[in-house]
């Protein structure tokens, strides 16, 4: 089996500062995921599956245009889970229709929780190292242009991008 995360990729310089940040807190999963707003959480399919996978992400976002993304200070899920993240202060319709786009066909799969993007910087830390995530982010911002959606595949516990698709058009 092989495991596949779809996400929009946080740009530089902003992902390495993310990535930093969320290294301070103690995350263990900073070096290994790449700062992103999940579309589709890690899930297991067939190695045979990719084709059919690839074309399907292809056409959900040939007709999103690309959008603006602005990231401002922090929430988190507690106590439901133990994340803290830097929340997404605009571009939450464009998310959301990429999200509905793609969770269709293959990828049509039941969500543990409703879709609410955002960019996870602490995971299962103790309540001290959350607090500080919360605050020492609270005055955080970014803002880019999002313009491409990411295929993730997990390889030796570290996640790659397999591909990306470019919004807005096909690539046919």
């Amino acid at each position: 089996m092989s495991i596949l995360g779809v996400a929009l990729e946080i740009p530089e310089p902003y992902a390495e500062e993310l990535r930093v940040a969320r290294e301070s807190f103690g995350d263990p999963e900073a070096r290994t995921v790449p700062p992103h707003v999940t579309i589709v959480a890690p899930v297991s399919i067939d190695p045979g599956q990719w084709g059919e996978v690839e074309r399907h992400l292809e056409d959900s976002v040939s007709g999103v245009a690309p959008f603006r993304m602005h990231l401002r200070g922090t929430g988190t899920f507690r106590p439901v889970t133990r994340v803290v993240f830097v929340a997404v202060a605009e571009g939450i319709p464009g998310c959301e229709e990429i999200e509905r786009r793609v969770r269709r066909g293959p990828l049509a799969l039941e969500r543990t929780f409703p879709f609410h993007p955002h960019v996870t910087v602490a995971l299962d830390l103790d309540d001290a190292a959350l607090d500080e995530a919360f605050s020492a982010l609270a005055d955080y911002e970014a803002v880019f242009p999002v313009e491409r959606l990411s295929l993730y595949e997990l390889e030796a516990h570290h996640w790659r991008v397999r591909r990306e698709f470019r919004l807005g058009e096909a690539e046919r």
